[in-house]
């Protein structure tokens, strides 16, 4: 898929010239997170979900947001959609600049008139982010009534042009048609269309390919592969999948217990990991030239509770190589080489 890109055997990716080049120059940057810490208030408990998170994002670029569940990788593409709840949620500090505006300063009317027309997301289950009462045209030309001011038989033409644009057949009558009537595949490329429909500059994609089976799963990133150079948006692709993320990733965020670890281009993350989780993640990955009966490598211990690790590095207590100071201290964010990573073995 997409072989235009990238190549991935035995872990590795081998870049390839011509278009990829292009395609990694300077481009107009879209999204820029600076700092991001949120908290949860749960009566006298306060839970750290993300600490510090920062990254950024240009038009026509795709980022993988990469880590075990539980690492925050959610919350931050809820904070950046402006979807979290609060309370119990409180964003701490930081910035989320989109075309250079800071949404954390929106109020919530703000924030519906960006969402799903300058910023959308595809969710992680479409069974249920798909309204079971509704048929598919009503949800999909909801979104264009609202965000373009157009008729209802307008933006039923348009959501049939959507349809086929994801390679829906007969769009005419599945408009008519609930969600429950359709396939999970279809179901996923309805929520795709409903994403696209008003053009958006950034697409948020939660997992957007979980319970597919893998025929489909490969149409779906093809599909949103396609799309995004179509229209030229931006993507924060979230995933626990390195495999996904090497197919359709530019860049990077490696989180683990609310941080980024690592973060760099994709070709450097799986040719030179520099953070041990990252390394862990990539040889937990099988290969095709695995012998019959080998093990997979695996990553000792579980991931902490949000808050769990006061002091020193959080992933110390999983760490092949944790010495006195990840005992003590958090270790910085130092560049080395061509990737950032939060580890005391560069300092």
């Amino acid at each position: 898929m997409n072989g235009e890109r990238v190549k991935v055997k035995k872990g590795v990716l081998k870049q390839n010239k011509g278009k990829t080049k292009e395609k990694l120059k300077a481009k107009e940057e879209i999204l820029e997170v600076r700092d991001l810490s949120v908290s949860f208030y749960l009566d006298v408990r306060i839970i750290p979900a993300v600490d510090g998170v920062s990254f950024s994002l240009q038009r026509g670029e795709t980022l993988g947001l990469v880590g075990e569940s539980g690492c925050g990788k959610t919350v931050t593409a809820l904070s950046i959609i402006g979807l979290l709840q609060v309370p119990p949620a409180k964003v701490e500090r930081g910035e989320i600049l989109f075309n250079g505006e800071d949404l954390l300063g929106k109020s919530p009317e703000e924030m519906r008139k960006i969402r799903g027309k300058d910023i959308s997301m595809i969710f992680q289950e479409p069974m249920t982010s798909l309204n079971p009462v509704f048929t598919v045209g009503y949800q999909v030309s909801e979104v264009i009534m609202q965000h373009q001011g157009s008729s209802r038989k307008e933006a039923l033409s348009k959501t049939i042009d959507m349809l086929k644009l994801v390679r829906i057949p007969m769009p005419e009558k599945i408009i008519k048609q609930y969600p429950h009537q359709l396939s999970g595949g279809m179901r996923q490329r309805v929520m795709i269309a409903m994403a696209l429909a008003c053009n958006p500059g950034l697409l948020v994609a939660d997992e957007p390919t979980t319970a597919l089976d893998v025929t489909v799963e490969a149409q779906i990133l093809e599909l949103i592969n396609e799309l995004k150079d179509k229209m030229n948006s931006a993507i924060i692709m979230i995933s626990h999948d390195l495999g996904i993320v090497s197919e359709i990733a530019d860049k990077v965020a490696v989180m683990y217990s609310g941080r980024v670890v690592e973060y760099a281009d994709v070709y450097s993350i799986f040719n030179n990991p520099r953070h041990p989780y990252t390394r862990g993640l990539l040889e937990a990955i099988p290969g095709i030239d695995m012998n019959k009966g080998q093990r997979l490598k695996e990553i000792k211990g579980v991931v902490p509770l949000p808050g769990e690790i006061k002091e020193g590095c959080r992933f110390k207590t999983r760490c092949y190589c944790a010495g006195r100071d990840c005992m003590k201290e958090e270790p910085p964010f130092l560049q080395v080489g061509k990737n950032f990573v939060r580890c005391w073995s560069y300092a």
